[in-house]
């Protein structure tokens, strides 16, 4: 019976999960707000089939610690030291802001100090999903603005980090007296220095050494379970070794990972396994939610509403305004917080494990979610029309003090070449050449890195991956070249690549002739085929032989590519 329960609960959240995402990202709404809702369909408290509320929150478990796995591994330092000034300082406020109005709405509701404080620490934090997608849907993602909100949701989800590791020390067992909490925060904190200690200097020498030849065997499947083994091996192990949060020693597995050649070919080809179960995070999360009991107490969600939605933004604004940024860069950075998501549910999930957070909060969290996860979009499209009423009544109101498209730190890729066989190899030095800044996608390690010993950019990964072809900057690129001549796998990448930047031009190489036509259907500009180009060389060749002109050999030309070309 158990192990139908389970398939029953798979089944059934992913279906309803499938559906209202699909559902809601047509509505040009996040996905989250479709799999939450999905959650509150397949729930207890709505009619109809009901999943198995236990179950799912222990598969959720598995979606906690990939989600920590997967900001360990995008956490980049360099990144956030580009928008310190604005970004630690702005996060720190921001939080501390919200965290202390969340409190005291806690405190009106009647419910505890420690109640208030996680209540308002989980609404202090927006969604990196949602933000991401925002800024990328509305091209802000590489400008100054996008930089200054992805720094600030760094610090943000440290933030978080810190809060899921002192939690337990503060509000579970010796926690209740002042004394006790500094005595449990004292071996927390050793704790959490050695689980440091040892995953760095000790995973940092293991963790690529065992990626490297699980690389080297070129099997797909292995690369997967061993950056899953890694994840969920150190998440589990930071809980039974060291006695702290799995969340934290999942984080410190994504750094080690992101830190080694490897960190792009874990995104792309492991992490789709983390976006599976983080839906069923979501999910468990909506299973919690009892729309009538909102009807029972709707002052709380509108007291929470008003903090994410007013307050949030409009600290973030006057912070960013008063560090001498523009308000063509304020705005977006303010909009885009302006929401919660997956790590307010995972401090609400341990506060309710640890005896804190009552039904109420967690439902008053989760309504908030799906309100401002859903109007988010809507608000950040309406900053262009913000701006141009502005612009015409106070042209000085929205001046460009700090240009918020360059500097951006992220240098502006001008063509991309996947493969570096003998044909990769002289299209890449011929860019070069012509002073064309080049990015190679290759799957062989030791290229990757002969080429950035050179100081030619190079990524480690599959191209027929989004993420890959988005690191290699296929947004901004002017070309994609093939040079491979994959077939089917060619046709993916390609598919991928119009669809992440349409104007694109994209060539590509194939063996056969027979293969460009499909090419050419996938979206190339310009396919070439072996068989076919020296059946051409061929023909002019002997043009050239028999005496024929110029203009004869031009024509001819034209007519065998034409020929091949439509098969």
């Amino acid at each position: 019976m158990h192990d139908i329960n389970l398939i029953l609960t798979l089944t059934g959240g992913l279906t309803a999960a499938l559906f209202l995402g699909y559902i809601t990202q047509r509505l040009h709404l996040s996905p989250i707000v479709g799999y939450l809702l999905a959650g509150v369909a397949v729930g207890p408290y709505t009619p109809g089939f009901a999943a198995d509320r236990g179950l799912a929150e222990q598969l959720a478990e598995v979606g906690v610690i990939l989600l920590m796995f997967g900001v360990g591994l995008h956490f980049h330092f360099r990144e956030l030291y580009e928008v310190r000034y604005v970004a630690i300082p702005g996060a720190l406020v921001q939080s501390a802001v919200a965290t202390a109005l969340g409190a005291v709405t806690g405190r009106m509701l009647g419910w505890d100090w420690a109640t208030g404080l996680i209540f308002g620490g989980a609404i202090s934090v927006a969604s990196t999903v949602v933000l991401i997608r925002v800024l990328s849907d509305n091209r802000d993602l590489h400008t100054r603005a996008g930089h200054i909100a992805v720094g600030w949701l760094v610090v943000e989800d440290l933030l978080t980090v810190v809060a899921l590791v002192l939690m337990p020390a503060l509000v579970g067992d010796g926690g209740g007296d002042l004394q006790g909490a500094v005595g449990a925060l004292g071996v927390a904190a050793l704790k959490i220095v050695a689980l440091i200690a040892t995953t760095f200097v000790v995973g940092g020498r293991v963790i690529p050494w065992v990626l490297e030849r699980i690389a080297a065997t070129r099997s797909r499947e292995l690369f997967t379970l061993a950056i899953l083994v890694i994840a969920l091996g150190i998440a589990v192990g930071s809980a039974r070794v060291f006695g702290v949060s799995m969340a934290l020693g999942a984080f410190l597995a994504g750094m080690i990972v992101g830190r080694s050649d490897f960190s792009m070919r874990a995104a792309s080809e492991a992490l789709p396994m983390r976006d599976a179960f983080a839906v069923l995070f979501f999910v468990s999360i909506g299973m919690i939610f009892d729309p009538l009991a909102m009807l029972e107490s709707p002052a709380a969600l509108m007291a929470t509403l008003a903090i994410v939605l007013l307050a949030k933004p409009a600290a973030a604004l006057a912070i960013v305004l008063v560090l001498r940024y523009p308000l063509r860069v304020a705005l977006p950075v303010a909009i885009s917080l302006a929401q919660i998501g997956e790590f307010s549910f995972i401090l609400a999930a341990l506060g309710k494990h640890l005896g804190v957070m009552p039904d109420e909060a967690v439902n008053t969290l989760v309504a908030a979610a799906i309100i401002s996860i859903t109007l988010n979009p809507l608000l950040y499209r309406a900053i262009g029309p913000v701006e141009r009423w502005l612009a015409s009544r106070y042209p000085t109101a929205i001046d460009v003090a700090i240009d918020d498209g360059a500097d951006t730190g992220v240098p502006t890729q001008r063509a991309i070449v996947v493969g570096y066989g003998p044909v990769g190899q002289t299209v890449a030095q011929l860019l070069l050449d012509n002073e064309i800044e080049p990015t190679v996608i290759e799957l062989n390690l030791d290229t990757v890195r002969r080429l950035k010993a050179f100081d030619v950019r190079a990524i480690y990964g599959d191209a027929s991956r989004p993420e890959v072809l988005a690191e290699a900057g296929i947004a901004r690129a002017a070309s994609l070249i093939l040079t491979s001549g994959t077939g089917s796998l060619d046709e993916e990448v390609i598919r991928r690549a119009k669809e992440l930047n349409p104007g694109v031009l994209v060539l590509a190489r194939t063996q056969y002739v027979r293969e460009l036509s499909k090419l050419q259907q996938a979206g190339a500009d310009d396919p070439f085929s072996a068989e076919g180009e020296v059946a051409l060389a061929f023909t002019v060749r002997i043009l050239e032989r028999l005496g024929a002109t110029g203009e004869q050999i031009d024509r001819e030309r034209q007519r065998v590519e034409a020929t091949f070309r439509n098969g």
